[in-house]
């Protein structure tokens, strides 16, 4: 099976990206928690390339939401230089940038749906987007269950990791924009990903 030339150059992107974060970033304890679960990702998919093939779709999504990480681990999720600006440009009461992030993985229904219709015996329909949500808010309250133990083991040191800013529901919140973006993101891209998956 040949290797798929957009697959090629979405990680060539997401490599190019990984360098530039690696590149002195705010704090390397902190970059390596935030961007160590995409590095394991990435290699995993691509280990398995070749008998576990996704959509281009799905590969986009993927390929968006890694450059997203390293960005936040680059930066530190707080200090985001364009959140930055927002919240000085509209007095906002905090950096966004975890709440977007949160936000757009909800993406991963998408990747996880398609899992659920290629390797069970699934089929397309209503409890495959229930189980698509059910996972992608599994996979956020994991992490945030990762964030609380580290910010317990290590409170200073993981205080930019955890990026609560200050704010005691942030976990709620986080798994809530997770919630909202699965859910906006089947509503959108179902159907398209249906006529994608058709096509192989």
């Amino acid at each position: 099976m040949k290797i798929n030339k957009i697959h090629l150059l979405l990680l060539i992107i997401v490599s190019l990206f990984f360098l530039w974060s690696l590149i002195q970033p705010a704090h390397y304890p902190i970059w390596i928690l935030e961007v160590a679960p995409s590095l394991v990702a990435l290699i995993f998919i691509l280990f398995l390339y070749k008998r576990l093939r996704f959509t281009t779709l799905s590969y986009c999504i993927i390929a968006l939401l890694t450059i997203l990480t390293f960005i936040g681990g680059h930066y530190t999720y707080d200090d985001v230089p364009l959140f930055d600006w927002l919240q000085q440009q509209y007095n906002l009461s905090r950096n966004h940038y975890d709440r977007f992030g949160h936000f757009m993985k909800g993406l991963l229904a998408i990747v996880i749906r398609e899992i659920l219709l290629v390797r069970t015996p699934l089929h397309i329909g209503k409890w495959v987007q229930f189980i698509a949500i059910s996972i992608t808010l599994g996979i956020a309250a994991l992490y945030e269950i990762v964030e609380w133990i580290a910010g317990k083991i290590a409170k200073r040191e993981t205080k930019d990791f955890v990026g609560s800013q200050g704010d005691i529901w942030d976990a709620q919140w986080d798994m809530s924009f997770a919630l909202i973006g699965s859910i906006i993101a089947l509503l959108l891209f179902t159907s398209w990903h249906d006529k994608v998956m058709k096509k192989g």
